[in-house]
C-alpha cells in the first residue's frame, strides 16, 4: 500500500494493520504528522499539532501487549477544539482562553482507553455558532475538493482533515447539524447519535438539550467503531440515551431488512428553496433505496417550527460556553454581539424551551408513525464561498447559517439520530449528500440503510485533487 492509500485507508484498516504487525503506531504516526506539516498551510484544517506528544504516544502503543490492545489501537485522531485534551488549550475557537486544560474530557479519555493516538485539535467558528468554519481568530478553514469553498460547519477542521486524509477519523460536535454539514460539505459520513448517547462530561450538556459529540469519518464502518469507542452517559451528563439493540459495528455489517423509508425535499425552515442538485440527490438515493428491496414512498413530514425551541437553546448555550473562558474581553466582535442578544433572552424562555422539548419531539416524531426512516437533503444550498461570514454581525450571520441547517437543527432540538450520506458529486464538483433521520434512539437502523447504500453506490474511493 503506497503513503497515499495509507492516509485514506479508514480507521479500521489502519487499526488493523497496527494490529496485524503490517506497520507500526509510531510509524503512521509519523506518516499522519507528515501529511499535516504539507497540507494544513493550504487547509487550515488544525489549530494546533500536538508532534511531540502524539509521537510519544505512538511509541507507547508498540510497547503495549496484544492482548492488551483497544480497538483504536494506535491510530492517529483528532480533536474538535471545544473538547478538553489535557494540557492543551480548549479555545472554543477563539482567543479568549489561555490556560490548558488540567484533564481528558470523558469522550476523549475514553478514545486513548480505546488505544487512539491524539494528533492534534481542530479548527472551529467560535463557540460552533457558525455552519461556517471562519475565525477572526484563526483565520477560514477550506474545503479540499474547492479552497475557495467553505468546508461547512461547526466542525468543518475535523471534517477537513478526514477528508484531505490527515487522519482517518476526527471527533467534531453537532448543535445544529456541526457534524452533518461538513459531512455534506467534504464527502464524508457524519453521524449526529441520539442525545445523551456520548457523553459530554466534565460538562452536563452541550448547548443545553441541542448539542452531541460524534466523529466525521470516510465509511460507515469506521463511524460505527469509533462510536463503540465512545458512547456511553455517565453520572455527570444531564442527558441519558436508551441502550441501542445491537453495537453500533454490529449494525454496519447487517443487513437492515425491508424497511419502510418516506422521502421529502421540504425544508423545517420556511421559505427556503432546496439546489435541485440536493433534490436530484434525495430523489435518486429514494430510487436506489426501492430498488434494494425497501418500501420507500414521498412523505409531507408536517415539520414543527423549531424556532421557538431552538433559538433561545441557542443563545443559552453559547453564553453558558462563554461564562468558561477567561478573558471575555477578547471575543470576537460578532461573538459579543450574540452575547449582547443573548442578556435580551429572559431566562424563562430558555427554560421553556427546555421544557418544551419533549413535547416538540413528540410532534416531530409522528412522521415515524409508518416509516422507519426519513430521507431528505442534508443542506439547502450548495457550499459558499470563503468569506460566509465576512462582515456580518450576529444577526446577518444568522440569516446566512439558514439554508445550511435548514435539514439539521430540527432534529437537534428533538434529539433524534441523523446522518448525512455521501450521494455523488455535484456539477460544481463539490459532494452531494442526503439525510437520514433515524427514530428516537435509533442509530443502529440508520447504520444498516448508510452500510447498504455504501455498498450499492461506493464513495470511500473518491479522494479531493
Amino acid at each position: 500500500m503506497d503513503s497515499e492509500d495509507l492516509m485514506y485507508a479508514g480507521l479500521a484498516t489502519q487499526a488493523r494493520m497496527i494490529a496485524s504487525g503490517e506497520i507500526s503506531s509510531h510509524e503512521l504516526t509519523e506518516a499522519v504528522l507528515a501529511r499535516i506539516t504539507r497540507l494544513n498551510p493550504a487547509l487550515n484544517a488544525f489549530r494546533t499539532v500536538l508532534t511531540d506528544a502524539a509521537l510519544a504516544e505512538a511509541k507507547q502503543c508498540d510497547d503495549v501487549p496484544a492482548a492488551e490492545r483497544g480497538p483504536l489501537h494506535g491510530v492517529p485522531i483528532a480533536i474538535k477544539d471545544e473538547v478538553d485534551v489535557a494540557g492543551e488549550v480548549t479555545t472554543f475557537g477563539g482567543l479568549a482562553n489561555r490556560t490548558p486544560a488540567a484533564a481528558d474530557a470523558e469522550v476523549v479519555r475514553r478514545l486513548r482507553a480505546a488505544g487512539a493516538v491524539i494528533v492534534g485539535k481542530t479548527m472551529m467558528p467560535e463557540f460552533g455558532q457558525w455552519p461556517f468554519t471562519e475565525s477572526a481568530a484563526f483565520g477560514a478553514t477550506r474545503n479540499p475538493w474547492d479552497t475557495t469553498r467553505t468546508p461547512g460547519g461547526s466542525s468543518g477542521g475535523s471534517a477537513v482533515a478526514v477528508a484531505a486524509g490527515m487522519v482517518a477519523a476526527a471527533l467534531g460536535g453537532d448543535g445544529g447539524g456541526s457534524i452533518r454539514i461538513p459531512a455534506a460539505c467534504c464527502g464524508l459520513f457524519g453521524l449526529k447519535p441520539q442525545r445523551g448517547r456520548v457523553s459530554t462530561a466534565p460538562h452536563s450538556d452541550l448547548w443545553l438539550t441541542l448539542g452531541t459529540a460524534g466523529p466525521l469519518t470516510r465509511s460507515v464502518a469506521d463511524s460505527a467503531l469509533f462510536y463503540d469507542a465512545i458512547r456511553g452517559s455517565t453520572d455527570a451528563d444531564r442527558w441519558h440515551a436508551e441502550e441501542p439493540s445491537m453495537s453500533f459495528a454490529e449494525a454496519a455489517t447487517t443487513a437492515p431488512g425491508r424497511l419502510r423509508i418516506g422521502y421529502s425535499a421540504k425544508p423545517a425552515i420556511r421559505g427556503l428553496r432546496p439546489h435541485p442538485e440536493h433534490v436530484d440527490a434525495v430523489t435518486r438515493t429514494a430510487t436506489l433505496l426501492r430498488e434494494l428491496g425497501h418500501d420507500v414512498r414521498e412523505v409531507d413530514p408536517h415539520y414543527p417550527d423549531p424556532t421557538a425551541v431552538f433559538t433561545p437553546q441557542f443563545y443559552g448555550g453559547v453564553r453558558d460556553e462563554a461564562n468558561l473562558v477567561e478573558r471575555p474581553e477578547l471575543l470576537e466582535r460578532r461573538t459579543k454581539q450574540t452575547l449582547a442578544l443573548a442578556r435580551l433572552m429572559p431566562e424563562r424562555a430558555i427554560q421553556w424551551a427546555i421544557g418544551n422539548t419533549e413535547r416538540f419531539a413528540a410532534t416531530a416524531n409522528r412522521v415515524f408513525g409508518n416509516i422507519d426512516l426519513l430521507l431528505t437533503p442534508a443542506i439547502a444550498h450548495r457550499p459558499r464561498r470563503i468569506g460566509a461570514l465576512d462582515g456580518a454581525n450576529s444577526i446577518t450571520a444568522q440569516l446566512r447559517s439558514l439554508p445550511m441547517i435548514a435539514y439539521t437543527a430540527l432534529w437537534n432540538v428533538a434529539g433524534n439520530p441523523a446522518a448525512a450520506v455521501p450521494a455523488g458529486v455535484g456539477g460544481d464538483g463539490l459532494p452531494l449528500s442526503v439525510q437520514l433521520v433515524g427514530r428516537q434512539h435509533d442509530e443502529p437502523t440508520i447504520l444498516q440503510a448508510a452500510a447498504q447504500l455504501e455498498t450499492a453506490r461506493p464513495w470511500t474511493e473518491r479522494r479531493p485533487s
